[in-house]
């Protein structure tokens, strides 16, 4: 099941600013996660999915270790992952290490709210066997109240797909997680999310 979408920037206000003026919908701040160097803002996309969109926090400037989701290096805002929900993370795991995948360690993980409570989450660590990111990391958000349920309506998630220049290998380990994404033979790796907007179909890749 998908959990969310993470679309990665360099620029957190500007591309809020920017899907805005696509969507008609503007993210809600979601909090920054401390020591990680990030912070986020979050629009609802139905069925208790969302988008996240994350980048540099100017407030945790003094952090040096390497952003998540290889943030440092973007050019321009896109969709670098996405992530499925696992409320049974440890059974999960397990069962793909099983087929042949590793999808990494357990991590405890928090961020802090606008309202200043802080939601805490596990996910796993990623497994080096990730191919440009189309494969997800699983997520259990445990006693947290979802994002989905706070982040702004009016999006739907019509349709997530991928492309690969290797789509079969990527299916292997998709199935090894017991997640399902369309992927097709294309030159390069990348993701597209079709969405329904106040303002017509959208498009993120």
């Amino acid at each position: 099941m998908i959990d969310h979408l993470v679309y990665g920037t360099r620029d957190v206000e500007a591309t809020v600013a920017e899907l805005e003026r696509l969507t008609g919908v503007r993210a809600a701040p979601g909090g920054r996660h401390p020591g990680r160097g990030t912070r986020n803002a979050l629009l609802g996309l139905g069925h208790g999915r969302y988008l996240e969109i994350i980048g540099p926090d100017p407030l945790q400037s003094g952090t040096t270790s390497p952003l998540p989701f290889g943030l440092d290096y973007l050019t321009g805002p896109r969709l670098v992952t996405w992530a499925a929900r696992a409320d049974d993370l440890e059974k999960r795991i397990a069962s793909a290490r099983a087929a042949g995948y590793d999808p990494g360690d357990i991590l405890p993980r928090s961020r802090e709210r606008p309202d200043g409570r802080t939601l805490k989450w596990r996910l796993t660590s990623l497994g080096l066997d990730h191919p440009d990111w189309l494969v997800p990391f699983l997520i259990d958000w445990q006693r947290s109240q979802h994002p989905s349920d706070s982040a702004p309506a009016g999006l739907t998630l019509v349709e997530l797909r991928a492309t690969h220049p290797e789509p079969d290998h990527i299916r292997r380990i998709l199935a090894a997680l017991g997640v399902d994404l369309p992927i097709a033979r294309g030159s390069r790796g990348s993701l597209l999310a079709k969405l329904e907007t106040p303002r017509g179909r959208v498009d993120l890749d």
